[in-house]
């Protein structure tokens, strides 16, 4: 059975004739030659710095004594370990001599209980007695009192030992601090201390870095910075030839007035290879350059007399170039080429000229 009769063809025909009409009668409009046009002039700047620790922090020691230990040499990452350990010997015989109090503030606490429990009782006979009149007032009034300054020894003792539980806390504290710890992950880059050594509190025994993540100071124009602000928020860098990703850390306002450049910060925040300082970081920016630039295949430059041809009439204008920038020419402003313009290449100028569709090169 034949689906698909001849007579639905011919009647396709014509429609489709209709609709290419438009096209064969208006092309679409093609773009400048080869895509030679004045652009903007730019030219390429290499920033180049070097690597250093994110954070630096000078390790001090807060307690007096011996060094017992010193537990990381110059160059090793901080573990779990202390950095260095201080003798405990006074600190140790001081909370044992604590405890010992405790401990008898404690025998006095269950003695004055005890007391307390024994004189309640007698208290209570006594006051039994006097109801009926089988002791004196004064006797009443002295077993009331003995009670009473039973009780109030008993407080002092409790308030004894919370202070003795201060006075212990305390001491322990300091002893932990005969141990000194540095944070993790970082690296010794100055030690200033050895075992055996007589330490005082606050005295600078090391120097700490965190090259975790490491930072790249600069110190850059306007433009450039400008030129940095506009790149996306991560942006390439090479760190000693191999590829890695920065970001701009910080930006200080304070502008250097003889330099003319403000200081900033690059920050690397992952980086494969050996992370230290004094590592070559480079990085290449684009900035605004004076003038304009014009492709190189566009300039014709017979007898030393460099000049461009207008796409639209052909027209030659005379350019002087200013710079030589791989596959343009950096040429002075013409009011006849701004950015935009485009431009016709010498061959095809010449060979219209010869088909007599624009006038001869000069």
């Amino acid at each position: 059975m034949d689906f698909c009769p001849r007579g639905l063809f011919a009647g396709i025909r014509p429609f489709l004739f209709i609709f290419a009409i438009p096209f064969l009668l208006f092309p679409a409009r093609a773009l400048p030659e080869g895509g030679l046009l004045v652009q903007a002039a730019e030219r390429p700047v290499t920033l180049t710095g070097y690597t250093r620790s994110r954070k630096t922090m000078t390790l001090a020691c807060e307690v007096a004594g011996k060094v017992l230990g010193v537990h990381y040499d110059m160059g090793e990452t901080i573990g779990k370990a202390p950095f260095l350990t201080v003798d405990t010997t006074f600190i140790d015989l001081q909370i044992q001599g604590t405890r010992q109090t405790l401990h008898r503030l404690q025998i006095s606490r269950k003695s004055a209980l005890s007391r307390i429990g024994f004189l309640e009782k007698e208290s209570q006979r006594i006051l039994s007695v006097f109801q009926k009149g089988g002791t004196t007032e004064q006797r009443k009034d002295a077993a009331l009192q003995e009670l009473e300054q039973a009780r109030l020894n008993l407080q002092s003792i409790v308030a004894e030992i919370a202070a003795a539980n201060v006075r212990l806390e305390e001491q322990r504290e300091r002893r932990r601090r005969h141990f000194l710890f540095a944070p993790a992950g970082w690296i010794v880059t100055g030690k200033h201390i050895e075992e055996g050594e007589l330490v005082t509190a606050g005295t600078p025994v090391a120097l700490l870095s965190d090259f975790r993540q490491l930072v790249v100071p600069l110190s850059v124009s306007r433009q450039s910075l400008s030129a940095l602000e506009n790149l996306p928020r991560e942006f390439e860098v090479h760190v000693e030839g191999r590829p890695a990703k920065a970001v701009l850390n910080w930006v200080n306002p304070r502008f250097d007035e003889k330099t003319r450049k403000v200081q900033i910060e690059l920050l690397i925040p992952r980086f494969e290879g050996k992370k230290r300082g004094g590592l070559v970081c480079r990085m290449r920016l684009k900035i605004p350059a004076a003038g304009v630039q014009v492709p190189k295949a566009a300039v014709s430059n017979r007898y030393e007399n460099p000049r461009v041809f207008l796409l639209k009439n052909g027209d030659a204008v005379p350019v002087f170039i200013l710079e030589d920038s791989g596959d343009f020419f950096r040429i002075a402003e013409d009011p006849r080429l701004p950015p935009g313009t485009a431009l016709m290449s010498p061959k095809t100028r010449q060979e219209k000229a010869s088909a007599g569709d624009a006038p001869p090169s000069p």
